[in-house]
């Protein structure tokens, strides 16, 4: 295997000369004198990995080489070598796409290789997002949607590959936010009846009696608002994917119906007593336990079962961290070309804020934070002034995260001490959910965003506690 190549740029031969011996043991090492020679030597090597110069050169300094030089090769790795009295120099220059700087004299060389190993990271990350992309515009399978190379990710990519091509039911589990419904999308993508129908249908939005004719079709007058005969899920799905969102809000009476169709792929439209019948594959989703709701004696343990065959749950994204980077990135890019490309990066201080935050809404919170940031920015970079005041706080108070005694969808509320006699866990979240609709005016859509869960959620709370 070939190594990394490094230019090491510095008008001190002795100096570019000893590096390049002490690294040459794990790098290609290239050198040149001035920036001049080392754009040539940039633009000659499509396959640089990373830059190390000095800042001052003859000519352009270190700072305006490496401007020049990710203009070339935007993904390449930058160090930048200043004198003690440079630093705040230096910290401008990692604004302006330096990955790391380094204080001279360096006298330990181990530390120079770790700095330089942990800038090819950063190197290989901007590669791997910049590969995605390209397979976003080109791939097929349905997993370009996806962002995440963490081990939790990875089981659930396996998952998708392995179910795909077969006909058995899938149940996706998971927080709400955590990427259900791409999940449900890439397994329709892989699999035989890719190019039939997708046909998604959210349960809880819908009364018992508008799910029922969402699903199975109607006739003409066969409830109130019916003015003409209209096929169905289950009809419309015909040699596709139907995607049941939300499967455990479905009431009792639907229960029954959903599994006859399930054993027999026939049904009724809504007022009819003509048999009909639809090849579809059946995917759902939940982010309630349904093992926990067949055990109350809400949802129908032979159901249950039918949709169960093959099982996979979306992590939480505070249960892959280690994804944050490559996803708020992944937004960046994505929203700032939506609004005239005027961000191209997120600084240090501002990143550290997002990953050290806990996600209650998950991937869903983070994209709208993103955006919002971008929409809001000041300057070329996300700073940590652009991180919004909640997520800092929060990220501070280390929010504790509760499941809702409704939905199992969390909630990020302030850590308290435990006391005699203080508030359960189900008044403390109707408290935080209350608290933002105060902050908020009454609007969910505001305190939905503050405390990252969905507008649905607090619609159905309220309804719970009988507040309008």
């Amino acid at each position: 295997m070939s190594k990394p190549k490094i230019l090491i740029t510095d008008d001190e031969k002795p100096t570019r000369d000893v590096m390049a011996r002490v690294l040459s043991g794990s790098y290609d090492c290239l050198t040149a004198a001035d920036a001049e020679q080392a754009m040539q030597i940039i633009t000659a090597t499509p396959d640089l990995a990373l830059l190390l110069t000095d800042y001052k050169m003859p000519g352009d300094n270190g700072v305006e080489l490496i401007k020049k030089a990710k203009a070339v090769n935007p993904t390449m790795g930058a160090i930048l070598i200043t004198a003690f009295g440079e630093i705040d120099l230096a910290v401008e220059a990692m604004k302006d796409g330096a990955d790391d700087f380094m204080t001279k004299p360096i006298t330990d060389l181990a530390k120079l290789e770790f700095r330089i190993a942990k800038a090819l990271e950063k190197c290989a990350l901007r590669k791997r997002i910049e590969s995605e992309e390209t397979k976003n515009e080109t791939s097929d399978d349905g997993l370009e949607a996806f962002i995440g190379r963490s081990p939790a990710m990875e089981r659930v990519y396996h998952l998708i590959r392995k179910v795909a091509p077969t006909e058995a039911s899938v149940l996706i589990e998971g927080p709400s936010g955590s990427g259900k419904e791409l999940t449900a999308h890439a397994i329709h993508e892989q699999s035989k009846r890719a190019k039939g129908p997708f046909v998604a249908v959210e349960c809880s939005s819908l009364t018992p009696t508008l799910l029922e004719a969402e699903l199975f079709g109607s006739i003409k007058g066969a409830y109130t608002g019916s003015v003409a005969d209209r096929a169905g899920c289950f009809e419309t799905a015909d040699g596709g994917t139907l995607f049941l969102d939300e499967i455990g809000e479905i009431d009792a009476n639907v229960q029954v119906k959903l599994l006859r169709v399930l054993e027999t792929h026939t049904f009724q439209r809504v007022g009819e007593t003509k048999e009909r019948r639809s090849d579809f594959r059946l995917v759902t989703a939940t982010n309630k336990s349904l093992a926990k709701l067949v055990a109350e004696g809400r949802f129908r343990e032979d159901l249950y079962y039918r949709l169960n065959v093959i099982d996979i749950r979306t992590p939480a994204l505070r249960e892959h961290k280690e994804d944050i980077e490559a996803l708020a990135l992944k937004f960046l890019k994505q929203f700032s070309k939506k609004n005239g490309g005027t961000v191209s990066g997120i600084e240090r201080p501002a990143l550290k804020a997002i990953e050290d935050y806990d996600w209650p809404g998950n991937v869903r919170q983070l994209r709208n934070v993103i955006e919002k940031m971008v929409v809001l920015a000041a300057g070329p970079k996300l700073t940590l002034e652009d991180v919004p005041e909640d997520v800092k706080r929060r990220t501070v108070e280390s929010p504790a995260v509760v499941p809702s005694a409704v939905t199992s969808e969390p909630v990020a509320i302030r850590t308290v001490p435990a006391a005699v006699g203080e508030t359960s866990l189900a008044d403390q979240e109707k408290s935080a959910i209350l608290d933002a609709l105060a902050k908020c005016g009454g609007n969910k859509s505001k305190a939905a965003d503050l405390l990252g869960i969905s507008r649905r959620t607090i619609h159905r709370k309220l309804n719970a506690w009988g507040i309008q």
